[in-house]
């Protein structure tokens, strides 16, 4: 059922299997005046249960590096490409499973949406799958830190690491994944300073 985005809500949608096994579909949340928009891949276990993006443990680095960047989330519009929980089932748990190439294309009319609603001046990809979600191309979040990318709107685009690297790293690498998301998002905040 692909019904036009007019005559659908995300809590409808059934562009994708994902709904299937979702509590509910997750969709961003954050101001529709924000300069900068942050986007993840998908909701995780917790933001499934609650309804809400990034409040489960990538969600707490994700607020430490906001807060450790001198911005506030509240003036942040953080979302995901994808808005389904993707999972299988480990013993009791629901662990994370990357979204494909088709549920990434099925979702990312409600992207596109609040995109149009918010209109930022930045946009960050967080994680790869972000990236190729905005991108519609594989570039790695090495190569795509160093250029200068927009969307096709012409809004700017900068890409970082998903705080959830930080959590699958060790030692001296997570602490150095979480400098450089606290770095990036610094710039990101001077970029979307410098455009208004």
């Amino acid at each position: 059922m692909n019904r036009p985005p007019s005559e659908e809500t995300l809590q409808s949608c059934r562009r994708c299997e994902l709904w299937q096994n979702a509590t509910q579909a997750v969709g961003g949340e954050g101001p529709r005046s924000a300069a900068i928009m942050l986007v993840g891949e998908q909701p995780g276990d917790e933001e499934d249960r609650r309804g809400h993006p990034f409040v489960g443990p990538a969600g707490r680095i994700l607020d430490e590096a906001i807060t450790a960047a001198g911005m506030l989330r509240e003036n942040l519009f953080v979302t995901n490409a994808v808005k389904h929980f993707k999972w299988e089932p480990r013993g009791k748990r629901r662990l994370h499973k990357r979204p494909g190439a088709g549920e990434i294309k099925a979702c990312h009319i409600w992207l596109e949406q609040e995109l149009a609603a918010v209109k930022p001046r930045v946009v960050v990809a967080l994680g790869a799958t972000a990236l190729k979600a905005l991108m519609r191309s594989s570039l790695s979040i090495d190569a795509a830190r160093g250029q200068t990318l927009s969307l096709e709107s012409g809004v700017r685009l900068m890409a970082t690491y998903h705080p959830s690297a930080v959590l699958r790293a060790e030692g001296a690498r997570a602490q150095e994944l979480k400098a450089i998301l606290i770095e990036d998002l610094r710039h990101a905040a001077k970029v979307a300073a410098d455009i208004q």
